[in-house]
């Protein structure tokens, strides 16, 4: 099974994503694992991608592209995978079908987690790190049973400063002018499985099950 898995910062598709993988025996591909990789190996691409990345430039989605058809390609992928982060935009979705065409591959589904914005304000800005030991907690979900200290070792619980509200809020806004473009693309693709993200952790997995075609 090829898939693709979309949702907004808060969606929960990390959680998700380790549950697919396991599920229908596939591979978890993202860009910045894949990329992390390549350097490390020291392959031509990744060489390639290094210079971008050290000189604090872009990636091209020429050379991202690249370094994706030859990991698909990779015996642990024949069964299918699970791209993450990536295509962002329908340009990068375009070349991603003309690379799958290629190879004589295609996708069989975009899974599309969708969870309310004031949810997922709640969700991300709820999160509290231990300064001294880094325990983490949800002011929400998962509160600390010293209150504003950690349980673990009593120190101080902050606020980190990528989960304030302002900087949560352009995360959002980011992502929602990113990706609305792509969710129609595959919309219109008749390929997109729209999940609702604000329930159960299990039952959004039995969703998402039910939409790829199988049972809960």
């Amino acid at each position: 099974m090829r898939l693709v898995l979309l949702g907004p910062p808060g969606a929960g598709k990390g959680t998700q994503a380790a549950t697919m993988v396991e599920k229908y025996n596939i591979v978890h591909i993202s860009t910045g694992d894949l990329l992390r990789a390549a350097v490390k190996a020291g392959t031509k691409l990744g060489l390639e991608a290094k210079g971008y990345m050290e000189s604090g430039q872009l990636v091209p989605d020429s050379l991202i592209l690249g370094l994706m058809e030859e990991r698909i390609q990779q015996e642990d992928c024949q069964e299918g995978f699970l791209l993450d982060g990536f295509p962002r935009t329908p340009a990068q979705a375009d070349a991603l079908d003309e690379m799958l065409t290629k190879l004589g591959q295609k996708l069989d589904a975009v899974v599309n987690i969708e969870v309310p914005l004031d949810k997922l304000m709640v969700r991300l800005t709820g999160r509290r790190v231990c300064k001294t030991c880094g325990a983490t907690y949800h002011v929400s979900f998962n509160p600390s049973p010293k209150g504003d200290l950690c349980g673990n070792c009593g120190a101080e619980l902050i606020q980190r400063a990528d989960d304030t509200e302002e900087t949560v809020k352009n995360r959002l806004d980011v992502y929602e002018q990113q990706t609305a473009p792509l969710i129609d693309y595959y919309t219109k693709a008749g390929i997109i499985k729209n999940i609702n993200g604000d329930q159960d952790i299990k039952k959004v997995l039995e969703d998402i099950s039910i939409a790829l075609g199988g049972k809960e």
